[in-house]
């Protein structure tokens, strides 16, 4: 998920949460993203947040910040799912247990070669930890 030519990311999943400050406490505690920036709203909300795990990163907010057209448009959308290349999956499991985040699919070896587990956030987003990476050609 990084641009080759610069090492910046090219895609970042980008989600709306009503408890967006719980969400990054539960994403970096429990699933072991990483936190490269939190900027707080006037009202105290979560305006705009980034998280790195796996050399990708997802971005994050408060769905009441009320910042612009991006708010607007994600206003009453559903969870989202997110797939996320890790190491060791049984380690990154663990930790997700050890911190009560709720388990969807225990870690179990795929058909298609890779090994994943799959878990949901406190508000309803599906996260699914594997050892595939696509390799995006040069």
């Amino acid at each position: 998920m990084t641009d080759a030519r610069n090492g910046r990311a090219g895609l970042c999943p980008t989600l709306l949460y009503a408890d967006a400050r719980a969400a990054v406490r539960q994403l970096t505690e429990g699933l072991g993203f990483r936190e490269l920036a939190l900027y707080e709203g006037e009202n105290g909300t979560v305006a705009h947040a980034e998280l790195t795990q796996g050399g990708g990163v997802v971005m994050l907010g408060s769905q009441d910040s009320g910042r612009g057209v991006f708010a607007r448009a994600m206003s009453g959308a559903g969870p989202a799912g997110v797939y996320v290349a890790v190491e060791d999956v049984d380690a990154h499991h663990a930790r997700a247990v050890r911190h009560g985040v709720e388990i969807l699919m225990a870690p179990a070896d795929q058909d298609y070669g890779s090994r994943d587990y799959m878990a949901r956030d406190l508000e309803g987003n599906v996260w699914c930890f594997g050892t595939y990476a696509p390799e995006i050609p040069a």
